[in-house]
């Protein structure tokens, strides 16, 4: 039942630091003084405040929501009062500020009331997707994409294998680890109303050789309940082993082409955080107002796992970890790798966040700005690399600007990893220029569609400009001949003087 089958390609065996965390169960937090949600998410979708100031709203109540096909519903985590939105630091990497709804929390906990949950098999896939739009559940690995979307009919509909991603490569998260020791059976379930969602039966467990308590207590619980469909699947400890392309590689040897999705080799991937949701929207109705999140770091007196509401601020959660541990050098949203670093701790926790890693000096003296050397062009950041591009190549024609040659050379395929960042020798932040250059390329294309679309309109207007001059000139040539043909008429038919004598 328990095997592995593919290997990944590059990647780094890194010092894991997981024992901080995953020893101590999850723990509930308490009630927070506010809560505070930014108004625009990491994707960069702006949200549509639906509550205005003085509003009281109560748990569980939607109070924003973004527009269009991926539409995300926002809910509030507790009960309260709804401040004057403010100008708040949020969990971007950009660390810019951006307009917050705040709540001011009444410590009641009063809830909105939901409807007596009707069992799984007694709803229709439709109806298990509306249910999970409502309950604004997106992806909890960190992409935040909603799920409602991902395992809508049009994506779905060649679709033979639900993945689940419990494979936690990068160093020090461990919340899914701890989710699989303590909910196994809910994570089935919730595992069971995403194949219904689906109409398929395989779903197969990709979780991490250096997790056997997960393991075991997900192989326990498949034995248990006879889901003889469901497979775990071991996959080796390394790093990047739980990107979403390289894990559904490792678990069933299909590779996902450039420019393309898992879905489009038949696959739906989920991480289990996001299947915990699942299972308590559709047999709670519990919207999604919390989740776990791994507070970790030497920085920290008590690294723990946390029950903890959307929005509450990291200042809150630190100090019921017992506070801060000596100096602190970075706070970082995210894993070690792939994290970004944060301008203080009132940000509010998202969808998204599924660690704070609190450094200290010792833990980011790797990553610490060092003396940037020329490239020597070594290759070692393509011998790592889990796509198998070559960043030197992308690093070279992004410095020089040339956007469309470092496309040409696999830009957009990079998952900005970092595994090359940490073994270039001339200690080149190939990811930032990596990200510089995606997103330069991003503003071109937008620029270069405006430019063809201004373009458009301007030959259209020139065209319509055009067509009405010919139209005038038309109107005026047959308005003349009317004249004309008028004149001769009114000549013809008067009497000459011979007529009337």
């Amino acid at each position: 039942m328990i095997f592995k089958r593919w290997t990944l390609d590059g990647g780094l065996d890194l010092d894991g630091h997981k024992d901080l965390s995953r020893q101590r169960p999850i723990i509930s937090t308490a009630i927070p003084d506010e809560l505070v949600y930014p108004l625009v998410f990491r994707s960069g979708e702006v949200a549509r405040a639906l509550v205005k100031t003085g509003d009281r709203v109560l748990k569980g109540q939607v109070i924003a929501e973004t527009v269009g096909t991926q539409g995300v519903l926002l809910h509030a985590a507790s009960s309260g009062y709804i401040q004057e939105n403010e100008l708040r630091a949020i969990a971007h990497p950009s660390g810019l500020k951006s307009l917050c709804l705040i709540i001011a929390t009444d410590g009641l906990e009063e809830a909105c009331p939901v409807d007596e949950p009707v069992h799984y098999t007694q709803l229709l896939p439709i109806e298990i997707r509306a249910k999970i739009h409502q309950a604004g559940i997106v992806g909890l690995g960190g992409a935040g994409f909603p799920t409602a979307v991902k395992i809508r009919p049009e994506s779905s509909c060649a679709v033979d294998t639900l993945v689940i991603n419990g494979a936690e490569c990068e160093p020090y998260i461990t919340c899914d680890d701890r989710l699989m020791q303590q909910y196994p059976e809910q994570i089935l379930l919730g595992i069971q109303v995403l194949l219904r969602a689906l109409t398929i039966k395989k779903c197969v467990i990709g979780i991490e050789e250096d997790m056997p308590e997960a393991i075991d207590s997900m192989q326990k619980e498949i034995e248990r309940q006879g889901f003889d469909h469901i497979q775990v699947n071991v996959v080796p400890a390394l790093y990047p082993a739980g990107g979403e392309r390289q894990l559904i590689y490792l678990l069933t040897g299909r590779e996902t082409p450039n420019n393309s999705y898992p879905v489009d080799v038949g696959v739906i991937c989920q991480n289990i955080g996001t299947v915990m949701a699942v299972y308590q929207a559709i047999f709670k109705g519990q919207a999604l107002i919390e989740r776990v999140v791994t507070l970790t770091g030497l920085g920290l007196k008590t690294p723990q796992n946390m029950w903890v509401r959307i929005g509450t601020p990291i200042k809150d959660l630190v100090r019921q970890c017992g506070g801060y541990n000596g100096s602190i050098e970075r706070l970082i949203m995210g894993g070690l790798m792939m994290g970004f670093v944060l301008p203080d701790d009132s940000v509010g926790i998202t969808k998204a966040t599924n660690c704070i890693l609190v450094a200290t000096p010792r833990e980011v003296a790797k990553t610490r700005e060092t003396e940037m050397l020329p490239c020597i062009r070594c290759g070692e950041c393509a011998t790592v690399c889990p796509v198998n591009l070559l960043p030197q190549q992308i690093y070279w024609y992004s410095q020089g600007g040339d956007h469309d040659k470092s496309q040409s050379f696999g830009l957009f395929d990079c998952i900005e990893c970092g595994c090359c960042d940490v073994v270039c020798p001339s200690h080149i932040p190939l990811v930032q220029y990596f990200r510089a250059s995606k997103s330069k390329a991003i503003l071109k294309r937008r620029d270069d569609g405006a430019a063809a679309l201004a373009k458009q309109r301007f030959e259209n207007q020139q065209l319509r400009k055009a067509q009405e001059k010919m139209e005038r000139e038309q109107r005026f040539r047959l308005k003349k001949l009317a004249l004309v043909k008028l004149k001769k008429e009114g000549a013809g038919s008067t009497p000459n003087a011979a007529d009337k004598s």
